[in-house]
């Protein structure tokens, strides 16, 4: 069978991966947010994790506190001049080739959202993981960047595909289930950034790699439409003239299965009636 056209341009994503490198270590805002709520998330973990995969070479702080957490962390980076300069394993999630049942932790800050093959990746990372193996993530989701969709559809501009689809909270939980990882837990964080103009937004977007990759390339715009995009976006500005922009994190995590994970309940095995627990005590 003919495989479909890829949605995402891994030529753009190695590209953008790489700019990340030649910018100052401050540029990205989402890194160190990420990064912190990962690391609280992993706190609330009370197993040891001796072999730890990051998915990203990118955000050295948090490299280095998963390294206090572990015994030997690997890094695996799609950009490959930002590979080499930190040491990772070069290559593309979802066509991730590793040793299978190596790791006890994998930390995914950021891209699942811009994947071409979703649920294989995920199932090759469930792969790698050793029974009982963690997977923990975020992303950029479903609902964000609402005020930009909106200014893309302005009048006087093309309508054609400018911004990525988005993956919803209900689908994450979905994916994880499908692909086989055990006690999957997903949740969203609402982060609301605040913009002088729509150069700002943009300029953040580019820095946490997150403009767009679509292939084929969308055509540029014309300076009638750019103009356009950022006065629909500037509608409704705050009284102080500044534009509130969200973001919707999506955090996931899910675990190799193995037999000693608890398990829900069998079906029908309950002994207490519902009707009874919710009626009024005399």
């Amino acid at each position: 069978m003919s495989q479909p056209p890829p949605l995402f341009s891994a030529a753009r994503h190695r590209a953008q991966r790489d700019r990340l490198a030649r910018l100052p270590a401050d540029a990205n805002f989402l890194a160190p947010i990420l990064a912190e709520t990962l690391l609280d998330r992993l706190e609330m973990v009370t197993r040891d994790f001796d072999r730890i995969l990051l998915i990203g070479a990118h955000d050295a702080a948090l490299a280095d506190a998963l390294r206090a957490r572990g015994r030997a962390l690997d890094l695996f980076e799609a950009g490959p001049r930002l590979a080499a300069a930190t040491g990772a394993i070069v290559g593309e999630v979802d066509a991730i080739d590793l040793p299978l049942g190596q790791y006890d932790l994998i930390v995914w800050p950021g891209g699942l959202d811009a994947v071409n093959d979703v649920p294989g990746a995920l199932v090759r990372l469930r792969a790698l993981l050793a029974p009982d193996g963690l997977l923990l993530g975020a992303f950029v989701g479903d609902g964000s960047l609402p005020r930009l969709r909106r200014a893309t559809m302005a009048e006087g501009v093309r309508t054609i595909a400018r911004m990525h689809p988005q993956i919803d909270l209900a689908a994450m939980g979905n994916l994880l289930q499908r692909t086989g990882f055990a006690l999957p837990v997903v949740d969203v964080e609402a982060l609301t950034v605040r913009y002088a103009a729509l150069p700002g937004l943009v300029r953040d977007l580019r820095a946490a790699g997150l403009t767009s990759r679509l292939t084929p390339t969308p055509l540029p715009l014309t300076r009638a439409e750019a103009a356009r995009i950022a006065v629909a976006f500037a509608e409704g500005a705050d009284p102080d003239g500044r534009i509130a922009e969200q973001f919707r994190i999506i955090h996931f995590s899910g675990w190799a299965p193995h037999p000693d994970q608890p398990r829900p309940a069998r079906r029908g095995s309950g002994t207490a009636s519902l009707i009874d627990a919710l009626s009024p005590r005399p």
